[in-house]
């Protein structure tokens, strides 16, 4: 059952590295449901299934600020804050757990 005092800032991409920004209060179900394609859309068209930055937030409405800042930036400075965390672009969603549910 995800926590409703957490928020998720996310960024997934693609081989071709296309940028989908999004919120979401379960990464890991959110992360499930681009990789399903699950509902159609721009993630499913454009295959971003790979998780490659995402931040944590307190608050909705912190997180859908950061949300909104984050889809104004130009790409190369989102580019930028993808590099800086993630500098090999993996998909963070492959790491040993990732999918395994909290309790």
């Amino acid at each position: 059952m995800p926590s409703n005092d957490r928020y998720y800032i996310y960024v997934m991409s693609n081989v071709s590295r296309t940028l989908y920004i999004g919120m979401t209060n379960d990464l890991v179900r959110r992360v499930w449901e681009h990789k399903q394609k699950a509902a159609p859309g721009f993630t499913a068209t454009y295959n971003v299934t790979q998780l490659v930055y995402f931040e944590e937030a307190a608050h909705p409405q912190v997180a859908i600020a950061r949300e909104k800042q984050l889809k104004g930036w130009r790409r190369s400075r989102k580019i930028a804050l993808i590099s800086a965390a993630n500098p090999t672009w993996r998909d963070l969603s492959d790491d040993e757990g990732f999918f395994t549910p909290i309790r």
